[in-house]
């Protein structure tokens, strides 16, 4: 067996190159071959040696032995892409596994820790490689791994790397199966990045003997901001843990025992790249001074510049009763040291700047003074308990329950704990673009190609829209359409073309009237007329999904829930009056266009609100600079302060809740804070423990979960409204997105939701996947809090109905006439 390709497919099919045998891919093959030759270039490679060879790398005084690099490559097929890599592998001396799915891969990766890693990103139809790269980087011990993506050569312009970046890939490899190619890929990614990271590793190391150190040991920036200071020093010096982290030098309490020119001699020292070594008093937290034996050694890094000076402090016994001759022995002996110890630290010496400077990412320094502070916090958040707790039943567990629970922790440190992992990119390509569009903030593009809106007027009511109107001055055909508002199954279709596309002001007069809230505001009609007005005339009547009927359709969703009984018994009077006002203004001013869009573009708002819930921070904070602009529409100005206060915290809170990136957060959230204790109460004995129920239902932690539940199912019911209601919706919001698409490609933007192109688009497949994935678990938990029968039925039809449409290869909203 040759031992020095050390090549195996981790899913136990073995790996062989050259021409395919009739049993080359047989699973009951296990034994690992080695190569003859390369028939993807025609190179052959001379024969490895089985002898392990360790590399010697220099890390500043370190000296480094590495074995040689593990590599994993994960190609779902044989080809000679793969081919290339795995004889480059053999040729270097690698040590290379091939993996076929990402399953095999990530068991593959968790079992060996691999330094390289080299998924192929060329055929998505096989697996989702920036899936893929993110499942490894969610596993701690990925964070010095380099990952590469080989590409499909650019049929035309070169696309973006951003994808990639985000992803978790530190680079990419343009697709060239030439053994010398790949050999030399290989080579450079090991004297790079690879060796890079490797240091990185050693720079734990450091940290680790640091933090264990008897020592105190301080290390400062070049700008002498105090960067990391080890327990000993902050144990001996009496301050708590991170309480200098930051501060300049010059802030720390000196001591008066030292001569007054003493700090400016070591200054003068150290700035010439001398090490200084002498006699120094320091001040403690508590006033007293000690004497120690202080040695300063500047480090120099990048272009040769001193980047950081490490200290290095002694306290001397003698317990801080030192005459005027010990001071003069100090002083002496501090000229005399500073003197001859000049020392040269250009070469050899070890730049931390990487690990331990402001601004460095992963810092090694702050990662391990930070879990030192973690483990003595008082303040503890929830979830820092619950690691606690498992890595206390860790020590005593067997082993498997503690490999067990190593994985446990890995899935509770990452911050998507509440994002379900998607399939294949290619195996619904719709629900990737759709969770791509709305749950992402886009991707940064530096092209310089910018999409600009323009700055807005100040918003005002528009004169047409100023006449005199009340409840009781609505035309009777606008009244009578409003009759069964009451209803789900109201048509607001018919609201919007009796109303000449102006439904948000007629129902929001009815609807606010009906919930009282003039008299909880203590506001005229008038000015809760003139409101809704302006809040309707803000909203893009030419936007076909974002416009003031999907506002007044969203309102008509929140009423219609806060009149279910268990909505009733856990919201307050001020908490409905919030929901409706957040259901008014939740999309006001919306351009048309999704985030991702606008962070893509580089727009006035993405760049306000940077890259972060842009819309709906636009939506909330507009609303109130619409509101209490002009006393003529501020239904706000009667009420109490800390009243206002409270109503408009939830009303922001409410209208954040609609952006999709913490979708699932919500949604879970509710169902384990709401649905499964309301759930366990009734397995116990029905409703009888009134009391538990009403504490589960009025806490005022779920009162926000009920609001935001509320508001997001009110926002996007569509697929739980009436057949001919939910395919309108689904055709305005298609044309919608449509319309991004093809500006985004007049714009030369990167396509966020490239099913969305209305030469391609099946609009059955896009509502099946937005219900499979956003609605069917949502309104259930909503379902079995508020119980809504009827929702739950026109939800089956509509999916019913797109499915019958797809089922006929169908990409229209309705079948064509028989």
């Amino acid at each position: 067996m040759g031992c020095a390709s050390s090549i195996h497919i981790s899913d136990r099919v073995v790996y062989h190159s050259g021409k395919d045998s009739e049993d080359s891919h047989s699973p009951q093959q296990t034994n690992t071959t080695q190569h003859q030759g390369n028939p993807a270039s025609g190179l052959p490679l001379k024969p490895q040696s089985c002898k392990t060879t360790l590399t010697e790398v220099q890390f500043g005084p370190m000296k480094l032995f590495k074995d040689p690099l593990q590599v994993l490559l994960v190609f779902a097929k044989e080809d000679s892409q793969s081919n290339g890599f795995c004889w480059a592998c053999e040729k270097a001396n690698f040590r290379c596994s091939m993996a076929r799915t990402p399953e095999s891969a990530l068991e593959c990766f968790l079992e060996k820790h691999h330094d390289l890693v080299i998924i192929d990103h060329r055929h998505s139809r096989h697996f989702d490689a920036e899936a893929l790269c993110r499942s490894m980087r969610a596993v701690n011990s990925s964070e010095n791994t380099v990952i590469v993506a080989v590409v499909k050569r650019p049929d035309r312009e070169e696309a973006s790397v951003m994808p990639l970046i985000n992803a978790g890939f530190n680079r990419r490899y343009v697709e060239n199966a030439n053994v010398m190619a790949c050999y030399n890929e290989l080579l450079q990614l090991e004297h790079g990045e690879v060796r890079a990271q490797f240091k990185l590793r050693a720079g734990n190391a450091i940290f680790t003997a640091l933090e264990q150190s008897q020592e105190a040991i301080e290390i400062m920036s070049e700008d002498q901001v105090i960067q990391y200071v080890n327990p000993a020093y902050e144990s001996i010096m009496g301050y708590q843990q991170g309480e200098l982290i930051g501060k300049e030098i010059i802030e720390v309490p000196k001591s008066e025992k030292n001569k007054p020119d003493l700090l400016e001699t070591i200054n003068s020292c150290i700035r010439k790249g001398k090490e200084w070594q002498g006699i120094y008093y320091a001040k403690k937290k508590n006033g007293d001074s000690i004497q120690q034996n202080v040695k300063i050694t500047p480090v120099i890094g990048q272009g040769g510049k001193i980047r950081h000076y490490v200290s290095i402090n002694r306290p001397l016994n003698d317990n801080n009763k030192s005459d005027k001759s010990s001071e003069r022995v100090q002083a002496e002996s501090q000229t005399d040291i500073q003197s001859c110890k000049h020392k040269d630290r250009r070469k050899g010496s070890l730049d931390v700047r990487s690990t331990t400077s402001r601004g460095s990412d992963g810092s090694s320094q702050r990662r391990h003074s930070s879990m030192a502070r973690i483990h003595s916090m008082t303040i503890e958040a929830p979830i820092t308990k619950v690691i606690n707790i498992i890595n206390a039943a860790q020590e005593s567990s067997p082993m498997p329950v503690a490999e067990a629970l190593d994985r446990v922790l890995e899935i509770l440190r990452t911050t998507e704990l509440y994002s379900p992992q998607l399939g294949t990119k290619d195996e619904d390509p719709h629900t990737n673009d759709l969770v791509g569009g709305l749950m992402t903030d886009g991707l940064r593009r530096l092209s310089g190609n910018e999409y600009i809106f323009s700055t807005k007027q100040p918003h005002h009511i528009p004169s047409h829209l100023t006449t005199p109107l009340s409840l009781n001055d609505i035309p009777p055909r606008i009244a009578q359409t409003m009759e069964n508002e009451d209803s789900w199954d109201f048509d607001i279709f018919n609201l919007e073309a009796a109303t000449m596309k102006r439904p948000l002001t007629y129902l929001g007069l009815k609807i606010f009237s009906r919930f009282g809230v003039c008299e909880f505001l203590n506001c005229p009609e008038a000015t809760l007329r003139s409101w809704l007005q302006v809040i309707e005339a803000n909203y893009h009547s030419s936007n076909s999904y974002h416009n003031s009927s999907h506002a007044a359709d969203v309102l008509h969703a929140t009423a219609y829930f806060l009149c279910k009984e268990r909505v009733k018994q856990s919201l307050d009077p001020i908490d409905e009056v919030a929901a409706l006002i957040a259901a008014t203004v939740h999309d006001v001013d919306h351009p048309g266009r999704t985030n991702s869009f606008l962070c893509n573009a580089g727009s006035e708002l993405a760049i306000l609100y940077n890259d972060t819930a842009v819309l709906e921070s636009h939506h909330a904070a507009l609303a109130f600079q619409i509101t209490t602009r002009d006393d003529k529409c501020n239904i706000f100005k009667n009420i109490e302060r800390n009243e206002y206060r409270t109503l408009r915290q939830a009303i922001i809170d409410m209208v954040l809740a609609t952006e999709m990136t913490k979708h699932f957060e919500h949604v879970n959230k509710f169902v384990n804070s709401i649905n499964k204790p309301l759930a366990a109460l009734e397995e116990n004995g029905g409703n009888s423990d009134e009391e538990s129920v009403k504490s589960i239902l009025t806490s005022p932690e779920n009162r926000i979960l009920v609001k935001r539940m509320l508001i997001k199912c009110a926002d996007i019911s569509n697929p739980c409204r009436p057949q001919e209601l939910c395919i309108e919706w689904a055709g305005r919001i298609s044309e919608e997105y449509f319309a991004q698409t093809d500006e985004e490609k007049r714009q030369a933007l990167p396509v966020v939701m490239p099913v969305f192109d209305r030469n391609t688009c099946s609009i059955p497949k896009s509502q099946i996947s937005f219900i499979d994935y956003f609605i069917t678990d949502m309104f259930d938990a909503w379902d079995a809090f508020a119980d809504l029968p009827n929702l739950m039925q026109h939800l089956d039809n509509n999916f019913k109905y797109w499915k019958g449409l797809d089922e006929k290869k169908l990409h229209s909203l309705r079948p064509p006439p028989e």
